[in-house]
């Protein structure tokens, strides 16, 4: 059986997308979670992962002796290893589009997830008020994935992105858990697939985990002194 290695479940923004992957697509794979206790070079979180993969971070897979790391060399690993569960559009100009969205997604919106950290238990819309007047990269991140999606939704008739779920639906979950923290103005639309996607069986319960974590780390939350 697959071995996914995350961290926190409200925190962790990259070991959402292959953990949600794997649920909503109904593949079977065993959660290991290495919590977030801090990143010095001697925490037990380094230590750990340290132990399967230079990168020292999460998530990371494990299928038998093989070790996979970075969160889209997990979605192609799953996607190849799975080919029935259709995990990227069949049409090659749709697929290579899902692989570009979600490449800009892994290199890009720098602004966004710099300045509102994924946090699912917290409810910071006065702090995303403030961020959205001051930080126009931020505006700039949301305007760029209003478009996409705009985009994607109409050309192939929603609900989803490709229509039905894809990796890259997966790799969206954790942008819209932050567009919903910090109350960031969207569209009617928009804002419709953002809860679409939260509705999801395996973002819902991606979401619901992290709600019952009940474990405050000061050096995640950049805004709050406590939960």
């Amino acid at each position: 059986m697959l071995k996914l290695y995350i961290g926190n479940k409200n925190y962790s923004s990259w070991s959402m997308r292959p953990w949600v992957l794997l649920k909503q697509a109904g593949i079977p794979f065993e959660e290991v979670g290495v919590r977030f206790d801090s990143f010095a070079p001697d925490s037990r979180f380094k230590n750990t992962v340290n132990a399967l993969t230079p990168t020292g971070k999460v998530p990371v897979l494990v299928d038998g002796d093989l070790v996979v790391w970075d969160t889209l060399a997990i979605a192609e690993y799953v996607a190849e290893q799975f080919p029935d569960k259709i995990l990227w559009p069949r049409d090659p100009a749709h697929r290579a589009r899902a692989r570009s969205v979600c490449a800009e997604m892994h290199s890009g919106f720098v602004g966004l997830r710099s300045h509102c950290p994924m946090n699912i238990e917290a409810s910071l819309a006065a702090t995303g008020a403030l961020i959205w007047r001051d930080q126009a990269a931020v505006r700039a991140d949301v305007a760029r994935l209003i478009a996409m999606w705009q985009e994607l939704l109409s050309a192939h008739g929603g609900p989803l992105l490709f229509g039905n779920f894809t990796i890259a639906d997966a790799y969206f979950a954790p942008v819209c858990t932050r567009l919903k923290t910090y109350a960031l103005p969207l569209p009617a639309a928009i804002a419709a697939y953002v809860a679409r996607i939260c509705e999801l069986p395996g973002v819902k319960a991606w979401m619901d985990a992290a709600l019952a974590e009940n474990d405050f780390l000061d050096f995640e939350e950049p805004y709050r002194l406590a939960r």
